[in-house]
């Protein structure tokens, strides 16, 4: 059974399995793996997994509060918790006002990192990033002074061949968003799938690094089960086209679009 339980009084929250939140399972350094519900942040939690250089401890992952949804990806949170338990991981819930700025976000994320240094004794952070340096400095700004170690274990691998190593291995992840001026809003639903990366226009990254799309991962080898999902309305928001997945009851999330 799995429960939610406060980490503080009203802004952070854990999802843990009973029993695992006070379990050591290994004498390496402890992470979070910064979370988007997405391919990448799910590809790095399966990376590190297998390098096993860390461990890693939970997922920290930004909810905009007025909606409960993953801020950008707009990923229902029973959806997230659904991929944690499937994971075995806490999950960290830092809440976001709307409209957040960005002095409201960091404020935000350094309570939530310095909580969880203290009570998960964590030493780094891991972010699925891919290429652009200046998201990679600006993570790095952030964590210097707080005693967290950021890692970034996909760095810097050629997107396709990773986007097709993904899908290989047996990740399976649908397009929750898109940016219209990028890409086609047919995509908006689909299936992150070899037939997908081969659709794209050439100008799109095929991982979507530069927020062309972004992802829900419903399947893969770092979840114990799949997390099965719906396609709901399609809908155009401030700028973006949104897929909204719904809980499904069975399969692992390919079936629909």
């Amino acid at each position: 059974m799995w429960d939610a339980k406060s980490m503080t009084a009203d802004r952070m929250y854990i999802l843990t399995p009973d029993g695992r939140r006070d379990a050591v399972l290994s004498n390496h350094p402890r992470a979070l793996v910064a979370w988007s519900s997405g391919k990448d942040s799910a590809w790095a939690l399966q990376v590190l997994r297998q390098e096993g250089e860390v461990e890693v401890v939970g997922l920290l992952t930004t909810f905009n509060e007025a909606f409960g949804r993953v801020a950008m990806h707009a990923v229902r949170r029973e959806l997230v918790e659904a991929q944690a338990r499937a994971a075995g991981l806490p999950l960290i819930d830092v809440p976001l006002p709307w409209p957040c700025s960005n002095a409201a976000y960091e404020e935000a994320m350094g309570r939530a990192l310095a909580e969880a240094r203290v009570q998960l004794k964590i030493t780094h952070v891991a972010f699925g990033d891919l290429f652009l340096e200046d998201v990679r400095q600006y993570r790095e700004s952030r964590m210097q002074g707080t005693g967290l170690t950021p890692l970034f274990p996909l760095w810097g691998q050629p997107t396709r061949a990773l986007a097709h190593e993904m899908v290989s291995a047996g990740l399976r992840a649908r397009i929750t968003c898109i940016d219209p001026q990028r890409l086609s809003t047919s995509y908006a639903g689909r299936l992150f799938d070899s037939t997908l990366l081969d659709a794209l226009p050439d100008e799109v990254d095929p991982c979507g690094e530069r927020g062309e799309f972004h992802t829900f991962a419903c399947a893969g080898s770092m979840f114990a089960h799949p997390i099965p999902v719906n396609i709901g309305e399609v809908v155009a928001r401030d700028g973006f086209v949104f897929a909204d997945l719904v809980p499904g009851t069975d399969g692992d999330g390919t079936n629909g679009l």
